[in-house]
């Protein structure tokens, strides 16, 4: 049998969250709650209820629907403005800058 529900949920916010370049607790602020929740919805100790899969949906402009049917459906309905810029860092992490004195 393959993946429940929960699992694809699950799957379907990580792949979001790397297609968009962001981080949970950029998610997390859109959505009001704690970085703390998400980790513990994404980690499986808490459910993403359906009210969260409606507005996790809507902060990466996708329907509902195409989140419940799994990663590759999410990611693909994933508006192009949503999507990391190849080869730009999460925007929670700071490239590494050296300065020398030429």
């Amino acid at each position: 049998m393959g993946m429940s529900l929960e699992e694809r949920v699950r799957s379907t916010v990580a792949a979001l969250l790397h297609a968009a370049g962001e981080s949970q607790t950029e998610l997390a602020t859109a959505l009001g709650v704690s970085q703390a929740q998400v980790s513990r919805r994404q980690s499986g100790t808490a459910a993403w209820s359906l009210t969260d899969c409606e507005a996790v949906a809507a902060h990466y402009g996708i329907d509902v629907l195409e989140l419940l049917a799994g990663p590759t459906r999410a990611t693909e309905a994933l508006p192009a403005a949503r999507r990391r810029v190849p080869g730009r860092q999460a925007s929670t992490r700071r490239p590494a800058v050296i300065e020398r004195g030429v």
